[in-house]
């Protein structure tokens, strides 16, 4: 009887063990990344590119909010993978309204337009890695001077610069963009190309990437934008990039030229 007992107790000590083991493994899977599935490429002898830390988010009057919240919620997302720093510039610290500057935006004279609380102003010039600028009524106002002498000063010294939507045509008008390929909105697609007529404006596309220059269609292609630089821009990235989007619902869009905006405004193939 002696030994039978014995392996009773090992065999249920082993149960515990293994349970207990699978507790854990279960445990550490839910809320993280698959394992390392690539890094990010470099030729042989070549340094990696250290990934971005530190993002910049423009803040000026009557933005589009989705401008800023699309990409910045996967990005905050990633802040729990990697260490991240966010910056939130305006002119001044006061809270910024996406409330448009002249009536005839605001017809109906509504004041459904929330604010955002920035952390630093232009002036204070704190140090960023990637600056994001974003489109809306905001592109078409005739007050941007502090916002285009800014990304004037701070672009050089940038690892990216991003445009989401008719942001495209705020860094048009500052120069920064002549002689890159970038795109925007397709419903703005006159107004926001005559603005910089030196840009090599690129249709159908969701999103361009140039080099250090980033830039998205139309509002929510920023969020497949962000999902793209994710992709490319840190270890692991499309593991990480997939793992978000699927806690978040969306079904990334991965063709940058996957773009049926442009044949619905009828803007021709270009670059």
């Amino acid at each position: 009887m002696i030994p039978t007992v014995v392996n009773v107790r090992l065999f249920f000590k082993s149960l515990t063990v293994l349970l207990f083991s699978l507790s854990l493994v279960t445990s550490s899977v839910a809320g993280t990344i698959p394992p390392r599935a690539e890094s990010q490429g470099h030729g042989k002898g070549e340094l990696p590119e250290p990934s971005p830390r530190r993002f910049g988010f423009l803040l000026p009057r009557a933005f589009d909010p989705i401008d800023i919240i699309g990409p910045l919620d996967v990005l905050q997302a990633l802040s729990r993978q990697t260490h991240l720093e966010l910056v939130l510039l305006a002119r001044t610290l006061e809270p910024v309204t996406t409330e448009p500057v002249s009536p005839a935006m605001n017809r109906f004279n509504s004041s459904f337009f929330p604010k955002f609380v920035p952390t630093h102003t232009y002036a204070d010039n704190p140090p960023i890695d990637v600056l994001v600028v974003p489109g809306g009524p905001v592109s078409r106002s005739p007050d941007l001077e502090p916002e285009i002498a800014y990304i004037k000063e701070v672009f050089p010294s940038l690892q990216y610069f991003v445009t989401i939507c008719t942001g495209t045509g705020i860094a048009a008008q500052a120069g920064v963009l002549d002689g890159h390929r970038a795109t925007t909105n397709k419903a703005a697609w006159k107004d926001i190309t005559a603005m910089g007529p030196k840009v090599k404006w690129v249709s159908p596309a969701r999103w361009v990437e140039d080099g250090k220059v980033w830039s998205s269609s139309g509002v929510t292609s920023g969020i497949d934008l962000a999902f793209e630089f994710v992709k490319k821009k840190y270890d692991n990235g499309t593991a990480i990039a997939n793992f978000i989007a699927g806690n978040m619902e969306h079904v990334i869009v991965s063709d940058w030229r996957e773009d049926p905006f442009a044949d619905q405004f009828d803007v021709p193939p270009s670059n």
